[in-house]
């Protein structure tokens, strides 16, 4: 198992900044402006009683175009940009362009409810090279990825405002990623998202009227399904879902029951989890020969009372928006009219497409990586050095 060192750093406008990994030295320089959310809130939807958040300041956010190999200079997330000027492994550090903060303004007063965005949104730098995925990463990278999202989950559970955390990547221009750069985010939610509320719910009435964990069901029924298998793994299903939205959506998902929350794996788990991430973009990216686009999230227990929702098997979801080759699935009015969607291929034909090109592009040495557990520099926050003018 792998020891990550964690150092905590502060830029001039207050947001955190987390290095994990050696210790290359340097310091924030005063570049930053402080940060100014003013239009930051929630508003309420009456007619189907839920919130969405208001962040103009998103509209600002950097974009680069994609990479042909090289390091990208203007990549703001590159070694020398705003963020990380000096070298470093790792990384995590508060968003620039928030849609929740920790002690969020007022929400304006308006003719409805409003609310303030409470939360937490930060970045998560998978490594300090310009190109790459989570199919690439070494296997050292990778578990120290894995040890990160569950370092982090940690410290964002602690709050007891906070109701959900998700771990999620967008990757590719297809589902709007602005930036190249091997890198996901995690989302501190101050209150319950309707898709997780749902999820919930329908985990209490299964336990309700069957009596046992709606989550060891999907599980279980996963498992014995050689149709929609995607790759074999000891500790988590790895397959298309019984009922997909997306074309080639797969899911992971653990076995065991009371594995909730990415703090909740086993060392052994934990290295499951990166052989069969690694597994699936690896599949998607043989697909057709190209870097596939998707949506990931990691599904986690949320907040129930006091503590996570028993009957809840953590999950990593990913939606690629691929039909075809050359052809991609777009939402349409009936789907984001209704909530129904409309899957153009079956499941079970999709599963098979993708079994194929895994066992095929599955290296015969691919050896499992590593776990590795986080340790925490104990000292005191380091500020951003001041630059004289």
């Amino acid at each position: 198992m792998d020891t990550v060192e964690r150092r905590e750093l502060r830029h001039p406008d207050g947001r955190r900044l987390y290095v994990y990994g050696t210790d290359h030295g340097g310091a924030l320089p005063h570049t930053s402006q402080d940060g100014q959310w003013p239009a930051l809130h929630l508003r309420h939807d009456a007619l189907r009683d839920r919130w969405v958040a208001i962040s103009p300041a998103r509209n600002t956010r950097p974009q680069t175009a994609p990479s042909d190999g090289r390091d990208a200079p203007a990549c703001p997330l590159c070694v020398g940009g705003p963020e990380l000027p000096f070298p470093y492994d790792a990384a995590v550090f508060e968003n620039r362009f928030p849609s929740l903060l920790p002690d969020p303004p007022r929400p304006p007063d308006l003719e409805a409810a409003t609310a303030p965005s409470l939360g937490r949104c930060e970045v998560v730098m998978y490594t300090s090279k310009h190109t790459g995925s989570l199919a690439t990463l070494t296997a050292e990278e990778l578990a120290r990825v894995v040890a990160i999202w569950a370092d982090r989950s940690e410290d964002l559970w602690s709050d007891e405002r906070i109701a959900a955390v998700l771990a999620f990547e967008n990757r590719g221009e297809a589902v709007g990623a602005t930036l190249s750069h091997p890198h996901g985010q995690i989302y501190a939610f101050g209150h319950l998202p309707p898709l997780l509320e749902e999820r919930v719910r329908a985990a209490q009435r299964h336990r309700r009227h069957e009596g046992d964990c709606l989550g060891c069901r999907v599980v279980d029924a996963d498992a014995a399904s050689a149709a929609r298998a995607v790759v074999s793994n000891p500790s988590f299903t790895v397959a298309v879902p019984f009922a997909p939205d997306w074309p080639f959506e797969v899911h992971i998902r653990a076995k065991r029951h009371g594995a909730r929350r990415l703090p909740d794996l086993t060392w052994e788990e934990r290295r499951h989890l990166a052989d069969a991430l690694r597994d699936v973009v690896r599949t998607y990216d043989r697909c057709y020969d190209e870097p596939m686009a998707y949506l990931m999230a990691c599904q986690q227990a949320p907040r129930d009372g006091d503590g996570p929702v028993d009957d809840w098997h953590l999950s990593f979801e990913f939606f690629p928006p691929n039909r075809a080759p050359d052809k991609t699935k777009v939402r349409a009015t009936v789907e984001t009219a209704t909530g129904l969607f409309i899957n153009d291929t079956d499941p079970e034909v999709s599963a098979s497409q993708l079994r194929e090109v895994a066992a095929r592009t599955r290296p015969v040495d691919a050896s499992l990586p590593p776990a590795a557990r986080i340790h925490r520099i104990v000292g005191p926050v380091v500020d951003a050095e001041i630059t004289p003018t």
